[in-house]
């Protein structure tokens, strides 16, 4: 992927490179500043099939049902568009928790889809790292999506849970 845009940065005017944008904080593990950061780090390893910073990302009370293999299945058979972040809500240096309002794009089984979300980041004062908690409330009526992964599918939140007991399980 050498200097290529990075794929959280797709769709926008930016032309951050993923050697200087997300890699940082795939590969060499270099923490997050903000939850925005790390909520592009997520979409970015889900793009390069780096399911260990999904993993290691998770909040350690969310990774009890951490399924890797499904997770690894969905990341690979997906074809990643691109990343819009429409909202953000906290989550600077300094904060405690912060929420990230994106859509992810993709296509699977040959269908263009796309993914919102509100997500749930709080700060580890003793990691110094941020992590992902889970999909938060909406303060708006929800979005309509486009169809969604079958029901024994890894959740495309990201939250290591099947569908059906995750997302899916409000709908």
């Amino acid at each position: 992927m050498a200097e290529d845009i990075c794929p959280c940065r797709v769709m926008t005017k930016d032309t951050r490179a993923y050697t200087a944008c997300c890699q940082p904080h795939i590969l060499d593990h270099k923490s997050a500043p903000t939850a925005e950061a790390l909520m592009r780090s997520r979409y970015s390893a889900f793009t390069v099939g780096d399911i260990d910073h999904l993993y290691q990302t998770l909040a350690p009370e969310a990774r009890h049902d951490f399924d890797r293999k499904a997770i690894t299945h969905w990341a690979k058979q997906s074809q990643w568009l691109g990343l819009e972040i429409i909202e953000t809500e906290q989550g600077q240096v300094g904060d405690q928790i912060g929420y990230v309002d994106f859509i992810a794009h993709f296509i699977n089984d040959g269908q263009r889809m796309a993914h919102r979300e509100r997500s749930l980041f709080r700060f580890d004062d003793v990691e110094k790292c941020w992590f992902f908690v889970e999909e938060a409330n909406r303060k708006t009526a929800p979005v309509v999506k486009g169809p969604q992964p079958g029901r024994n599918d890894p959740c495309s939140c990201g939250s290591g849970k099947k569908y059906k007991k995750c997302c899916g399980a409000a709908a």
